[in-house]
Parts: structure tokens; sequence; C-alpha cells
């Protein structure tokens, strides 16, 4: 098992950046590919990036594609996302999950991630 914290969420105004962490405890943290989803009020929780055990290979949301990033530290137990440029269509609670395996499109199904935190809020205002 894995426990899962995310943090650095926040409000800040559209084109500006944060950065999300989630440190995970438990389990050995490079035994899990890991990822980031979001969910905005009245809409499903949707994939926005993910990260191999190794991270050697990552996966972005053609959404988030060339404003966001996904990276891990296996040292410090951590995953980031770095956004930047935000938009107010990018408010939504950002959650960190963690799944044994994924590969290629299957990294981007929530239903495959058997780990998940409790989210951190992003507001993005015009």
């Amino acid at each position: 098992q894995v426990q899962l914290v995310e943090s650095g969420g926040g409000l800040v105004q559209a084109g500006g950046s944060l950065r999300l962490s989630c440190a995970a405890s438990g389990r050995t943290f490079s035994s899990y590919a890991m990822g980031w989803f979001r969910q905005a009020p009245g809409k499903e929780r949707e994939f926005v990036a993910a990260i191999y055990r190794s991270g050697g290979s990552i996966y972005l949301s053609e959404y988030v594609k060339g404003r966001f990033t996904i990276s891990r530290d296996n040292a410090k137990n951590t995953v980031y996302l770095q956004m930047n440029s935000l938009k107010p269509e990018d408010t939504a609670v950002y959650y960190c999950a963690a799944v044994d395996y994924c590969i290629g499109y299957g990294c981007y199904e929530a239903k495959r991630y058997n780990y998940w935190g409790q989210g951190t809020q992003v507001t993005v205002s015009s």
C-alpha cells in the first residue's frame, strides 16, 4: 500500500504558475507509475499527466501539453506537476494517483490507478 498527500495548490492569476507536489509513504515509491488527474465542478475526473516508475517516459494530456510537465524524485518519494501559463479552465481539484503498472494510453485511465490522494484545489482567476 502507499499513501499519497498532495500540496501546492492555491489561487493564481491567469498566466501564472504553480508547482504541485505529491508525497508518498508506504511501499517503495519507485514501484509505482504515478499520475495526476483533475476534476472541475460538474465534470468527470480527467487525466492530466503520468510518469513511469523510473521517470523514463511521461504522458501529457493534449489540454496541458506545452504548459505542464510531470517529474519525480524517487529519492524523495515525491512526484511533481509544474503548471505554467495557467488558464481559468485549469481550475479544478488536482489528484495524484499511483498504479503498479501502466503503459501507453492505459496510463490515461483513472480506473487503473489503485491509490489516490485527497486532492488539492487549484483556482485560476481571469
